[in-house]
């Protein structure tokens, strides 16, 4: 049996490939998706910064990560962000004590207050963190253990 055929693809899927492909590496990815928790710091509007500990979800298609809460729209990073937009967000975990080994991964970059959207657990709100990365950091992670930074790509 022959291969099938491939469907038409769409300039949205395209562009849509494209995001996936230049924001996260197969390596982040899998990474991101190993972790339950990260930390997302955020700049308050009198310039003091937060740093909260947070449960995300990756979105490779879209390239951002989504930080959703029970109340989000109540909390101070989101009305942080909603006034501000600049981020930092870090996973990181303790690999081995003996030798001591360290490995995450940071994301810089600009993120979105956004409300009505469509909660993936009824438990949550509809108030959405969306962070958009524009530079990832990475140490001790990778074929090869070694720190990495790169900017990432716009569209």
């Amino acid at each position: 049996m022959g291969p099938t055929p491939h469907a038409a693809v769409t300039g949205e899927q395209i562009r849509m490939r494209r995001a996936r492909s230049v924001v996260f590496t197969d390596f982040e990815l899998e990474y991101l998706r190993s972790q339950r928790l990260g930390r997302l710091a955020t700049l308050n509007p009198r310039g003091t910064l937060q740093n909260s500990p947070v449960g995300y979800q990756v979105d490779d298609e879209a390239g951002v990560i989504n930080v959703w809460g029970r109340d989000m729209g109540n909390t101070r990073k989101f009305k942080n962000v909603a006034a501000n937009g600049q981020v930092a967000f870090v996973v990181d975990d303790l690999v081995s004590t003996t030798p001591w080994v360290v490995r995450g991964l940071e994301i810089r970059g600009t993120a979105e207050a956004l409300t009505d959207q469509p909660p993936p657990s009824a438990h949550w709100s509809r108030e959405v963190i969306r962070i958009h990365p524009h530079r990832i950091i990475t140490w001790d992670s990778g074929p090869d253990g070694a720190r990495a930074s790169r900017a990432v790509a716009s569209e």
